[in-house]
């Protein structure tokens, strides 16, 4: 989704870095408006349904779903860093909402309206207070192969979840496993509506139809009106949006009873939590997409602020939405206005034409969200990653396992889990290499690189490409005694080649008083070489300096040989003293 003119870069500081909304505002690019506007009631047809359904799931009444669409469009669209992003209620949250408030609410649906609202704002204030003390940095764990596998099994997930209402009835399921159960379950039962599926399948090809040969026309439009259109005039018996309920919500502060804020916070730290993790991966995921780059903490303070302002106009706690932000950028969105858009054409339809939608069929719904998430589907860098990192594409893949399977937060946790694991995998068994010199070449290298290149005799120059720490100390110690016991010579040094050695912690301190002192029985020198200076100073606390000897830590891997040399009388002479002596050596004579 390439942009007509980038945006200047957000300024990181003043007025317009907290309103990234009014930055674009200044600067849009009057060729985004018809995409925007398109987008936007394309993105309606979307946002009514799924609002009123996700309120009924948290067993609120169905307007609090357009309530909680709204006001927190309007307000993300102002603060939040992402051009694309369509915050609105969610599925991932409905269970916990409910869980929460109607426990509390006792059937009384105007306290439960109250108790959502006052979860929403409580929300919201934790997110912002998350950004706020920045700690964003979670999404740091985040990896690329997390964020492919994550958005490969998201669209997986939707697929599937919409399958039943591209067919003309309803199935449940948590997860693809459960959700194509349910609709084999249906198909089996003879519920499967064949005019739904004809409505649904020609909307459908008519999308990617339009796409590939007129990408220009929004397919995505055309599909839901003519799939409406179709359905009125034929009056076809499939399932349809239905009339959308009135009523405008005036701002109030919703006020618990004390008695009822403890289970409130407790609701609101694990929707906090649960909305921060799906929004920072799509956040991440689509800015990328488009070349942009989104601040995790700024990202945060927006979900705070547009969940605060859903609270304060009756809704409850919103999320990022996996479904109608592919459907925003396949209809073209280029920016923030297309939530607004979205946002005010519900208030219109609330007001002034509750019947519009009245006729819309699911199926054309489903369609339009099918579309979309295929499109997501990244084949191309999961062969990527087949090719040049085969453990990045069994992170992918696992990834995109754990979220068809399990759903978005387990998948994601899991797979986070899983990346840290290779990580450590990696930092326990990392790469090592005994080094020579090679001729031709400047400087010590991997004599499995170099097959030619020559030791020095009675030294062993040895690299390990990874921090020293409580996991792979031993393995450095067992693997340096190893090869000087398996020396063909009697080593008489060993310098470490220290520069990839980015942190030793106390176990690995202790490791290397103990491989010191096994050293020395045996006759052999410890150095290091290269050594970064916060290391040095790491290791000069724990006291090693003075058992090792400063004179031991040298500056590069030259000087600590040419030290061992002048120490040790060994005999060596380097490929370049010879270049040298062949310099300084008169020319032939020639004979005539």
């Amino acid at each position: 989704m390439a942009d007509p003119a980038p945006l200047p870069p957000l300024p990181e500081k003043g007025f317009f870095r907290w309103l990234p909304g009014l930055w674009v505002l200044k600067h849009y690019n009057r060729a985004w408006l018809a995409s925007d506007l398109i987008a936007g009631l394309v993105l309606t047809a979307l946002l009514v349904p799924a609002g009123m359904g996700y309120a009924v799931a948290a067993g609120l009444p169905a307007i609090t779903g357009l309530y909680a669409t709204v006001f927190p469009l309007i307000a993300y669209a102002l603060a939040g860093p992402s051009r694309i992003l369509v915050l609105g209620p969610d599925s991932a949250l409905s269970a916990i909402i409910a869980a929460t408030v109607l426990p509390l609410a006792q059937g009384d649906a105007d306290k439960a309206v109250v108790l959502a609202a006052a979860l929403a704002i409580l929300t919201g204030l934790m997110c912002a207070a998350g950004g706020v003390a920045r700690l964003g940095f979670l999404t740091d764990l985040l990896s690329k192969p997390v964020r492919v596998g994550y958005i490969n099994g998201i669209a997986l997930t939707v697929v599937v979840t919409q399958l039943p209402k591209l067919c003309g009835f309803s199935a449940k399921g948590d997860g693809v496993p459960q959700a194509a159960m349910a609709f084999v379950k249906g198909a089996m039962e003879g519920k499967v509506k064949w005019t739904a599926v004809a409505v649904g399948g020609v909307g459908l090809l008519l999308i990617f139809a339009l796409k590939a040969f007129a990408p220009k026309v929004p397919g995505v439009l055309v599909a839901v009106v003519l799939g409406t259109l179709a359905t009125w005039k034929m009056n076809l018996p499939i399932p349809v949006v239905g009339a959308v309920p009135g009523g405008v919500p005036r701002p109030d502060i919703p006020i618990p009873s004390w008695s009822d804020l403890t289970a409130l916070v407790s609701g609101a730290a694990g929707i906090a939590l649960v909305s921060f993790a799906d929004t920072s991966v799509l956040s991440r995921t689509f800015a990328a997409r488009s070349g942009q780059r989104v601040d995790p903490n700024h990202e945060l303070i927006g979900l705070g602020i547009a969940n605060v302002a859903g609270g304060f106009f009756q809704g409850f706690p919103v999320s990022s939405s996996s479904s109608r932000t592919p459907v925003a950028e396949a209809a073209g969105s280029k920016t923030q206005l297309t939530g607004v858009v979205g946002a005010i054409a519900i208030v219109v339809l609330i007001i002034a034409a509750p019947g519009l939608v009245k006729h819309l069929p699911t199926t054309a719904l489903a369609a339009v969200v099918i579309a979309a998430a295929i499109g997501l589907i990244d084949i191309k860098e999961m062969r990527v990653f087949a090719r040049v990192r085969r453990s990045d594409f069994f992170v992918a893949v696992f990834c995109f396992a754990a979220v068809a399977a399990f759903g978005p937060i387990t998948g994601i946790a899991m797979s986070v889990g899983v990346s840290l694991l290779d990580f450590f995998r990696r930092a326990w068994r990392p790469y090592e290499a005994i080094l020579g010199r090679a001729q031709g070449v400047k400087g010590y290298h991997d004599i499995t690189r170099y097959p030619s290149a020559r030791q020095v005799p009675g030294l062993l120059l040895y690299r390990w490409d990874a921090p020293l720490f409580f996991a792979n100390a031993d393995t450095f110690r067992a693997r340096i005694i190893e090869m000087v016991e398996d020396s063909k010579v009697r080593v008489k040094w060993v310098i470490v080649a220290a520069e990839p050695i980015t942190d030793v912690d106390t176990t690995a301190a202790e490791m290397i008083e103990e491989l010191d002192l096994e050293l020395a029985k045996r006759g052999t020198e410890l150095a290091f070489a290269e050594m970064k200076d916060p290391v040095k100073d790491r290791l000069a606390k724990y006291g090693l300096h003075a058992q090792i000897g400063r004179d031991y830590f040298y500056p590069t891997i030259g000087v600590g040989v040419k030290a061992f040399l002048d120490q040790t009388g060994a005999e060596w002479v380097d490929w370049e003293d010879t270049k040298a002596e062949r310099e300084d050596d008169p020319p032939p004579s020639r004979q005539l």
